[in-house]
C-alpha cells in the first residue's frame, strides 16, 4: 500500500496567502492551471498541494 503525503489547508498561515490592494482582501499568490482551479473549486480536493508554512521568523534561526 502506497503511504499518500498530507499536506495542509489552512490558508493564513500559507507563504502564497497575500493582501491584494485592488481586491482589498486576501487571496492566494498561487498560480493555478485549469484543471488545478476546478478541482479547487468544486472542493474536490481535501488540501491544498501547493501549502507552505510561512515563517516570518526563518532568516532570524539562520542568524543565531
Amino acid at each position: 500500500m502506497e503511504a499518500k503525503k498530507k499536506t495542509a489547508s489552512n490558508c493564513e498561515s500559507c507563504v502564497f496567502y497575500d493582501y491584494d490592494e485592488d481586491y482589498d482582501a486576501y487571496v492566494c499568490g498561487q498560480n493555478l492551471d485549469q484543471d488545478e482551479m476546478g478541482r479547487f473549486l468544486s472542493a474536490t480536493q481535501n488540501a491544498c498541494p501547493f501549502y507552505r508554512y510561512y515563517d516570518e521568523y526563518k532568516s532570524v534561526h539562520k542568524q543565531i
